[in-house]
């Protein structure tokens, strides 16, 4: 199983440096867990530089994988993440999302760098 965080999304949509490695868990969508927020941070980011049509498209695409809701427990499990990880609201929700489900959690964020099931890949100049 993978999450994939709002900014290896927004890697791969724009199709920069990291796209390719972020296709495979992006394209993969038996085994694609999206946490709910990660459409709000997409949606929100595309929507403000592309216009509404844009950000419907790309969010379709998202909800093609297996979208997971925040519950009470969920949103719990991100308050204990966020303060012992130094995280924030967000990244903490996707976090404790992947750590929910024994997922492999993609992402171009260094809030996640050397965390547990975690694959990091450095953001590129470009």
């Amino acid at each position: 199983m993978n999450v994939v965080d709002s900014s290896a999304w927004l890697s791969y949509f724009a199709g920069d440096s990291n796209a390719v490695v972020f296709s495979e868990p992006v394209e993969k969508l038996s085994g694609l867990l999206v946490p709910s927020i990660t459409i709000t941070e997409v949606f929100k980011n595309v929507l403000r530089q592309r216009g509404e049509e844009a950000a419907l498209i790309v969010t379709a695409h998202m909800k093609q994988g297996k979208v997971i809701s925040l519950d009470s427990e969920l949103a719990m499990d991100a308050a204990k993440f966020g303060v012992l990880h130094k995280l924030p609201l967000a990244d903490s929700i996707i976090f404790a999302t992947a750590q929910k489900y024994s997922a492999v959690l993609w992402t171009q964020d260094d809030d996640f760098e050397g965390l547990v099931n975690v694959r990091y890949i450095s953001k590129k100049s470009t």
